[in-house]
């Protein structure tokens, strides 16, 4: 019997639904960090992210598995996935104020691919033809999203380093999806707890750096303007903004773990695109940006490739229970 047929139909649902829900959480996080990229610097930011999020985090292992839980025989794997983590989220963040959110949002959607392609040496999850042919239609989707931006015509982007900060995001954030499923005996919000412990322990490390180094930020890249500018307090509503990525955060890295743990990385990989149809959705109402006819038929073979994952998986397992 193969790691795949021996997960329950329902718990590769749930673990379908997981993602999507921690995909769309992660989108407000997005929006806000867009927003902040001018004025705060990162280390700030993701500061402020994990401590609020470290204190649900604990409250929440406390109700509801104890505290102990904390202190894994695990640690060093734990402290390794969050160190991966947070290069992965830092090169995510970075790229941000130099690119549209919707670019970076569909360069990042190379995650499933390497997710797949890393499932075998790493995991020995062997993925099927099926796994292949949905991944590969979802990735079409992204590439009919945005191919007006990169068909080389007058409106394409000229080449920016930044370009390649999405790319690292994507391949430290497959390695560590994966490390989730090494990790199972570890609850979802123990694995986020050290996930948040390792992001402002960097943070923190990397703030005093550039404190004390005083970099020069005159006509410096935004990516980097927005990694080593010094911290500032702004008014209260910049401050609670910020804090909220906290909450959104923790509950975010829970859901995300947690698809992670109940079911195989290349079923769930697939539904990492849902991102492009939040993103899209975000970019209508808070910017009045209108999709497309690229953007609906893009976004139509990504959720079609999700969908078509999800129910060959019912055809090779069975019906949902």
């Amino acid at each position: 019997m193969t790691r795949e047929s021996a997960t329950a139909p329902r718990t590769r649902l749930w673990a379908a639904l997981s993602l999507i829900a921690g995909v769309f959480v992660f989108s407000l996080q997005d929006v806000i960090l867009k927003y902040s990229s001018k004025t705060y610097p990162l280390t700030e930011v993701v500061s402020i992210r994990s401590a609020v999020g470290l204190v649900i985090l604990l409250i929440f292992i406390q109700a509801t598995e104890g505290a102990g839980k904390i202190l894994s025989r695990r640690l060093g794997l734990l402290t390794l996935r969050g160190l991966i983590l947070l290069i992965a989220y830092g090169t995510y963040y970075m790229a941000l104020p130099a690119m549209p959110l919707a670019q970076v949002v569909a360069l990042f959607f190379m995650a499933p691919i390497f997710i797949t392609a890393l499932g075998y040496p790493i995991l020995g999850e062997k993925a099927e033809a099926s796994h292949w042919l949905a991944i590969i239609i979802g990735f079409l989707g992204v590439v009919v999203t945005y191919w007006p931006k990169f068909n080389g015509g007058a409106d394409a982007p000229e080449f920016d380093w930044a370009l390649l900060l999405p790319l690292a995001a994507t391949i430290t954030y497959a390695l560590a999806q994966l490390l989730a499923r090494k990790l199972n005996a570890d609850s979802a919000a123990v694995q986020g707890f050290h996930q948040n412990l390792m992001f402002l322990a960097g943070a923190l490390v990397l703030g005093l750096v550039f404190s004390l180094g005083r970099f020069d930020q005159a006509g410096q890249h935004p990516s980097l303007a927005f990694l080593m500018r010094d911290w500032i307090w702004g008014d209260w509503h910049d401050l609670l903004l910020l804090a909220a990525t906290g909450p959104i955060a923790a509950l975010g890295t829970v859901l995300l773990s947690q698809a992670y743990r109940m079911a195989e990385a290349n079923f769930v990989a697939s539904f990492e695109y849902t991102g492009l149809v939040w993103g899209a959705g975000w970019g209508y109402l808070l910017w009045g940006e209108v999709p497309d006819g690229y953007m609906y038929a893009g976004a139509a073979l990504i959720v079609g490739a999700g969908l078509y994952m999800l129910f060959s998986g019912r055809r090779s397992n069975g019906a949902f229970e």
